[in-house]
């Protein structure tokens, strides 16, 4: 089964570019046919002259990135975009959700929704739709979840995954957190589950573990992309029965997001370090597992912040230990593994209860995949899809922030002249209020 990605404005269309890039390249070192098979028919759709194009629609109200995105993917060699399968206009969206949700998505739905339809129709089957955006900017945020609308309207029975770029916490515009809101209110009744990588996260990986001196935004898609590819690149599910999987996507959904009230989910992938150190490294899956059981109950993203004082709590009782309150409970997990003896390794610690929330048992909430194919050069590799309290601090801290300006009425009227009111703002604050409340409260 195929999968059809809309890449939304600036970062939506950069990090997508990256994805089929790795994905491509992956696929054709693919060691087993069937992987390599799986992978292209996922991911691409091959001409008649015997060309990989992606699967993959690009919208944006500037055509720069999108052209080159497209020329980019064309040097490759190895794939390419469709040549009809882009949209963009001469004028952005100004960092305006409203400009991008009220005015650009609605003028151009009807040409949109044809080039997604005419992508749909050249799958055999369609597991879903990825809709790749940031929330900070008015395209990718406004466009992107106008768009995200008018495909849960048109494919009512489809999975879709929205994958969201987390603004860096220090500000790159000065309404990102009112955008943000907006965003993920809407998002959450729409998307069967919303994966979101942070900027300021993805950014100390470049700089602490791949010791990349100035980091470019280039650098920052390219992680994201790792990470995404580890997801969504093929593996055998507990009831694959030795093929891979035919729906990722629903497989993804049905694993973590079980509940309607939880759709957030994280990603941390190890090992992670600069291409010229691979070939000289040497990793054990019991320590690439250790390291990740504790990455994900400490809540950080890379081995160097984890914090060996948060530990479960003892099996008599619930109680964290230490430094308690920085135990990140789970609702459910979701572990990949990839590469040389796979098959032997042995996941047991990630079933332990206390690492999840009480009112769901260990077997319901933890999946693992696995492939003896090595991704991207790595000879072993491990990714965690968490569903849990990871993402409930930096929620927490945009809503707080974005209510702070909303409380003194500061740029509101650039919103109202595009048709959002502020009873609109109100409802999404209120949404989010919920969703915090229910993470909050998955340690009870």
């Amino acid at each position: 089964m195929s999968v059809v990605t809309v890449q939304l404005g600036q970062c939506g269309n950069q990090v997508g570019q990256e994805l089929f890039d790795i994905v491509c390249s992956d696929a054709q070192d693919g060691q087993r046919k069937t992987y390599s098979t799986a992978s292209c028919e996922r991911f691409f759709h091959r001409t008649a002259k015997g060309d990989l194009e992606a699967r993959a629609v690009l919208i944006d109200m500037e055509p720069k990135v999108i052209n080159h995105s497209m020329t980019k993917a064309a040097k490759s060699g190895r794939w390419r975009y469709g040549e009809n399968s882009h949209f963009s206009q001469k004028q952005g969206s100004g960092n305006n959700w409203a400009n991008g949700y009220c005015v650009h998505g609605p003028h151009h739905k009807d040409v949109v929704e044809e080039l997604v339809r005419k992508e749909v129709e050249r799958c055999d089957r369609l597991a879903g739709l990825i809709a790749m955006m940031s929330v900070a900017g008015g395209t990718g945020s406004g466009v992107g979840t106008y768009i995200t609308e008018c495909l849960r309207d048109i494919y009512p029975a489809s999975f879709i995954l929205n994958h969201l770029t987390w603004p860096y916490g220090t500000g790159e515009v000065i309404v990102q957190n009112y955008n943000s809101v907006l965003t993920l209110a809407h998002l959450y009744q729409l998307s069967d589950a919303i994966m979101v990588h942070e900027n300021d996260t993805v950014h100390r990986i470049c700089s602490q573990l791949l010791k990349i001196k100035q980091i470019s935004f280039s650098d920052i898609n390219r992680v994201i992309a790792h990470q995404l590819g580890s997801v969504l690149q093929p593996a055998l599910t507990p009831d694959s029965h030795g093929n891979y999987s035919r729906n990722p996507l629903g497989e993804l959904v049905s694993a973590l997001a079980c509940h309607p009230e939880y759709k957030l989910l994280s990603v941390c992938t190890i090992p992670q370090m600069p291409s010229s150190s691979i070939a000289y490294s040497t990793f054990s899956w019991p320590g690439l597992l250790k390291h990740l059981r504790q990455m994900l109950i400490s809540n950080t993203k890379m081995e160097e912040g984890i914090d060996w004082q948060v530990c479960p709590p003892a099996a008599s009782g619930r109680t964290r230990s230490l430094t308690g309150s920085s135990f990140n409970t789970s609702l459910a997990n979701l572990l990949i593994l990839r590469g040389k003896d796979v098959y032997s390794t042995e996941t047991g610690n990630f079933e332990d209860p206390s690492i999840y929330t009480p009112w769901l048992s260990s077997e319901e909430a933890f999946t693992a995949w696995k492939t003896p194919v090595p991704f991207n050069k790595y000879e072993k590799s491990a990714t965690l899809v968490s569903n849990s309290q990871a993402l409930l601090r930096p929620l927490d801290d945009m809503v707080r922030k974005a209510w702070n300006m909303f409380a003194s009425r500061a740029y509101i009227h650039q919103y109202i002249k595009f048709g959002i009111s502020e009873e609109d703002f109100l409802d999404s604050f209120t949404s989010l209020e919920q969703v915090i409340s229910s993470y909050n409260q998955l340690q009870c």
